[in-house]
């Protein structure tokens, strides 16, 4: 039997949302129509229909009828702190649970598996995607959030979870599991899109769900922590090199195409900086429209430059930058040199040269976050410095490969390959080697 899970939509000091049916608190109070709320120390405080309650937290509205009833959540921040963040209203299914998280209040969304999936691929993707495409989707985003949920558990029981490593000349963090503790996952880009039923679902995503119901990727009896980004540039990466120093013999390093799976060993520098300023051949090598419509929703498609893509910063724009996103300064910046990189050439470990001392981060998110107003594409990039006055360059360009980490299924690689005719089994046992398919429930 399938189970249930736990969203975390949104937080907010004052939470609006509109109850479209008859929902009811602790089997007999009965709640429809508009609301606020707000709290009071640990009260929930809730305006609507001309009343006032005070109600202890956590808070759990349940639907009479789950199929015609819904929940309108006002004011989700979609694509928090990447450069299409914005607001919109959103519809959900199920029940919803108020909980307090410091001062401010959580609104989420308890609903079926199957159900969320129904949401999640029409979110990631198009809900138009092709068949086989939409299936392998399926698979993977289950696999990844029952996943999820078991790692969740392991780290309640075990020791506390680290994800940084801190020195005076050097902050290496990742970001993962640290972020959710009073849900299982959370519904923007940090985990899986999951945007109700505010995005439209098709026949062709409700047969990839039924078809594939229950189906997960597993490795030696265990479910896969089955990941995936837009645009690997090429090349997949290493999970251990993303986040936590874990290996995953299924998430391995590999070639977006088929065929041979030699390729260059992109962890040396020479090797990785041929291939970021080549356009090397590829699935995720391309810019036919169809295709990329079926992965790039409307705010996502402000360029098609992702497998290969070029941005340029002025010396105070990167110093900016720096001081505003990692409260880096050391004076006028001379050199962006990689220290470390992964198997499809992104960087992880990056050392920032100034004219008043140096300073090394990581890994490849928090390099991203440092060097743009809201995300680089990627941090496989290499830097070149022009305009260079008295031993300071005034011009940083970067040139760079892939848009997302880069581990596992490679989004618009997996839509190619569809188009081109291979099945949702072999797509999936592409990205992910020596991999079963097998069903959980």
């Amino acid at each position: 039997m399938q189970p249930n899970i736990s969203v975390g939509i949104v937080t907010q000091k004052a939470l609006s949302f509109c109850l479209n049916g008859k929902y009811y608190h602790n089997s007999t109070e009965l709640f429809t129509g508009e609301y606020i709320a707000t709290i009071d120390g640990e009260t929930l405080l809730l305006n609507g229909n001309e009343r006032k309650w005070e109600m202890k937290l956590p808070f759990l509205l349940i639907p009479e009828n789950y199929e015609t009833a819904s929940i309108e959540l006002h004011e989700v921040v979609i694509g928090k702190k990447f450069h299409w963040e914005q607001s919109e209203n959103q519809v959900f299914k199920g029940s919803l649970k108020i909980i307090q998280e410091r001062d401010k209040i959580t609104a989420v969304n308890i609903l079926p598996l199957e159900d969320y999936l129904l949401s999640v691929i029409s979110s990631e993707m198009s809900a138009t995607s092709s068949k086989e495409l939409l299936k392998a989707h399926a698979v993977i985003s289950r696999s990844w959030l029952l996943a999820q949920i078991e790692k969740e558990q392991t780290l309640k029981e075990g020791e506390a979870y680290s994800t940084a490593f801190i020195s005076e000349n050097e902050r290496v963090k990742w970001y993962d599991r640290e972020d959710h503790l009073n849900y299982d996952v959370c519904a923007d880009d940090h985990c899986q899109r999951y945007q109700g039923i505010t995005k439209s679902s098709t026949s062709t995503v409700q047969e990839a769900i039924q078809s594939t119901f229950g189906q997960v990727l597993s490795y030696n009896g265990k479910i896969c922590d089955a990941r995936y980004s837009k645009c690997c540039g090429g090349a997949t990466e290493l999970f251990e090199n993303v986040w936590e120093p874990i290996s995953h013999p299924y998430l391995t390093a590999l070639p977006d195409h088929m065929g041979s799976d030699s390729f260059p060993d992109l962890t040396l520098e020479k090797n990785a900086v041929n291939w970021i300023e080549d356009s090397p051949p590829a699935f995720c090598n391309t810019k036919e429209g169809a295709i990329l419509l079926q992965v790039l929703n409307n705010y996502d498609q402000e360029t098609t430059d992702f497998y290969r893509w070029t941005i340029s910063y002025s010396q105070q724009e990167l110093k900016q930058l720096l001081l505003a996103k990692i409260g880096l300064d050391l004076g006028d910046v001379i050199k962006i040199e990689a220290l470390e990189r992964g198997t499809s050439g992104r960087i992880v470990r990056l050392k920032i040269v100034g004219v008043e001392g140096s300073f090394i981060i990581g890994k490849e998110l928090e390099i991203r976050k440092a060097l743009s107003p809201s995300h680089l594409y990627s941090s496989a990039f290499v830097v070149n410095c022009s305009d260079i006055i008295e031993g300071v360059p005034q011009t940083f360009t970067f040139h760079g490969a892939g848009w997302g980490h880069g581990v596992g299924l490679c989004q618009i690689g997996a839509a190619v390959m569809s188009e081109k005719g291979y099945s949702y089994q072999e797509i999936l046992q592409h990205y992910f080697k020596e991999v079963v398919i097998e069903k959980k429930y």
